[in-house]
């Protein structure tokens, strides 16, 4: 896959921008703040409709303006497909395919197949545990883009869920109102247990891709490991994000769900006094073991980088296998800057056959010179080819 075309309006500093790219490289040189990350996060959003700098999309939306949109022609299979997504403040976002309205505006999903490495992307190793839910989720409905309904009818009951326990809290309800919190219960597990077996099957898909890529990075042979680390097979709840939690191996939602339902039966008691729902997706983490020692504890600054680096070229070469479009649009944010010569010279030799590579770069010196690519310049908002 690649994209040809690139159109922007009202987004983040572009009042409007249109871009040609080609296939290879394409590399996006301007100082900080000019504009140039803001091209690939604009692809990169309509992968997984997230932003990989910030939470929400209103602050995607240029300043002063009610609405912002993204059109892109997307070139797989030997057809191209416009791909049109548009954020409105107080009202509905809106997408299209191919001039088409759709129902739903997530329906875009995996119509463009995209992986973002940026210099944040330490935080998959050393973060808070929803930075890697997160990344673990993008990967999940790319490669199966119905999961984006599974995850948004999850958070839907979670809220709901949450409401009740807190106004049980309040006000002590019995009876009724909690045989209405067993209707949630099943709805809950009914799409957190789908939720659980799509990750542990998904990181049972890339554990293999992430040894080989850590050892293409790092230039060491060591047992890379990940693991589901799952707050329904942990037998003690603790109310500590950073709690150790228990591995959850199965991938069999069935299963999952009568380990689901029996957690939820026995502890009860303390989401009614907490007022809050204790576990479930949105309570576990992933877990990266170097030689059987955490990463996120243990690892060296160069180990963290191996890592990280490794997890989004495991995504890249999964997605080539499982997806549909063939290569996915590989962007590398500011990326080169921040590796050392060794490092660097790997990173470009691993991406340097992918259909389309998009790069941002302060200092054009920096992207290694076997790159041979198509460069832009972009100063204030305005991009120029050469």
């Amino acid at each position: 896959m690649y994209i040809k075309h690139l159109s922007l309006a009202n987004f983040r500093n572009y009042e409007h921008a249109e871009v040609e790219l080609g296939r290879g490289v394409n590399l996006f040189v301007g100082e900080n703040g000019h504009g140039k990350t803001n091209l690939v996060e604009a692809i990169g959003y309509l992968s997984t409709l997230r932003s990989h700098r910030v939470a929400g999309y209103e602050s995607l939306i240029r300043i002063k303006q009610n609405s912002a949109s993204i059109r892109a022609m997307a070139h797989h299979n030997d057809r191209d497909v416009l791909v049109e997504y548009e954020m409105n403040r107080g009202s509905a976002n809106r997408a299209a395919i191919n001039k088409n309205q759709l129902t739903r505006p997530r329906d875009i999903l995996g119509s463009v197949i995209s992986v973002t490495f940026a210099p944040e992307d330490v935080e998959l190793v050393r973060g808070n545990p929803s930075d890697r839910r997160d990344f673990i989720d993008d990967l999940l409905v790319q490669l199966t883009p119905r999961f984006a309904g599974v995850i948004a009818d999850y958070e839907r009951v979670l809220k709901q869920r949450n409401t009740l326990l807190r106004t049980a809290k309040q006000t002590g309800a019995k009876g009724t109102a909690l045989s209405t919190l067993d209707a949630w219960d099943e709805q809950l597990v009914k799409f957190g247990s789908e939720i659980i077996a799509g990750r542990v099957a998904l990181v049972n898909k890339l554990k293999p891709f992430l040894e080989e890529s850590y050892a293409a990075i790092a230039l060491a042979r060591v047992a890379v490991e990940v693991l589901v680390k799952s707050s329904i097979a942990t037998a003690q709840i603790s109310f500590d994000d950073d709690a150790e939690l228990d591995s959850m191996l199965i991938e069999d939602a069935a299963a999952i769900s009568k380990i689901y339902h029996d957690k939820l039966r026995e502890i009860r008691v303390k989401e009614l006094e907490r007022g809050i729902t204790l576990v479930g997706p949105h309570r576990d983490d992933l877990v990266f073991l170097l030689n059987e020692l955490s990463a996120k504890t243990q690892s060296s600054s160069g180990e963290t980088w191996s890592l990280a680096l490794a997890l989004r070229l495991a995504s890249l070469n999964l997605l080539r296998q499982d997806g549909r479009a063939g290569d996915p649009v590989l962007i590398l944010d500011d990326v080169f800057a921040t590796l050392d010569a060794g490092r660097r010279s790997r990173l470009a030799n691993l991406v340097a056959s992918n259909e389309q590579v998009l790069i941002t770069a302060a200092v054009a010196d920096d992207v290694p010179s076997e790159l041979h690519a198509k460069v832009f310049t972009v100063t204030n908002g305005v991009v120029q080819h050469g």
